[in-house]
């Protein structure tokens, strides 16, 4: 049987277009602002949501996640609030597929079996993981696949294609391409690395391919839409909040509203 996130990826397929998938961290600007940012994500136009799992060395995040995720690390957020954030989000949009996104630390430490019980008991899809090699993944996968989630690796336009046929392999809902080298962040131009390095993995699966790191605009979503299966974007989401400067409904509005420029973005590829 396919999963929730699948059928959603495969959905759009069908429609001719790319997915949104958009990300937002667990508790930012608040715990309770952060759930209404997530389903802002969705009411604009998102087909699948990623709920940032704060962290306070995101190794991979660039100075505008960090600095979201240092305000919800200073204010106490736990694991036990990005899984309710997981859950009223799952509740309030059941079209929409959840994911978590983490590093593998937070999850080893909480229990490996019991994170993705909990996931999964909250209504999560499943779990992007950046930083867990394939190699050492096992224990994680078979709890997921227990509990029916996705596990989604990463890879980069560093990566030789055995190493994108062992991780393709080993990966489940889409794969995600990060489409430059370097940390996250908005950026002027998304790299002619992406194209590449999509064709270089749809060479070895036939999971969708989705393209992150860099998309602000519905032009450049519009690019990206043009060779990937989904579009990623998390740091303009991020930013307009910061921009609202604790301004809720304002920075509500003007996610929702990025949110539909980047959906219309995907459908004009």
């Amino acid at each position: 049987m396919a999963s929730k996130l699948s059928g959603i990826l495969a959905a759009a397929k069908a429609e001719n277009r790319a997915a949104l998938i958009g990300y937002l961290p667990a508790g930012f600007p608040s715990v309770d602002g952060g759930v209404r940012a997530v389903n802002a994500l969705v009411e604009g136009g998102c087909d699948v949501v990623e709920v940032g799992l704060p962290h306070s060395d995101p190794v991979l995040d660039g100075p505008t996640i960090q600095t979201a995720d240092d305000i919800a690390l200073r204010a106490g957020v736990r694991i036990k609030d990005v899984l309710r954030t997981v859950q009223e989000v799952a509740g309030a949009h059941p079209g929409a597929a959840v994911l978590v996104m983490t590093y593998w630390n937070p999850v080893e430490r909480y229990g490996t079996a019991r994170f993705a019980a909990d996931l999964a008991a909250a209504g999560g899809a499943g779990c992007i993981l950046p930083d867990l090699p394939v190699e050492e993944s096992e224990e994680w996968r078979k709890a997921a696949d227990e509990h029916g989630l996705d596990t989604v690796f990463v890879v980069a336009p560093s990566s030789k294609d055995k190493r994108l046929a062992e991780v393709t392999a080993a990966g489940s809902g889409f794969v995600y391409a990060a489409a430059v080298m370097g940390v996250t962040g908005s950026r002027a131009q998304v790299g002619d690395l992406a194209e590449d390095l999509v064709a270089r993995t749809r060479a070895t699966t036939d999971l969708p391919v989705c393209v992150g790191l860099g998309v602000s605009t519905a032009d450049q979503a519009a690019q990206v839409a043009g060779f990937a299966d989904g579009v990623i974007v998390g740091s303009a989401f991020v930013q307009r909040i910061l921009d609202a400067d604790g301004d809720e409904q304002a920075a509500l509005a003007a996610v929702r509203t990025l949110a539909g420029e980047l959906a219309e973005g995907v459908r004009r590829r």
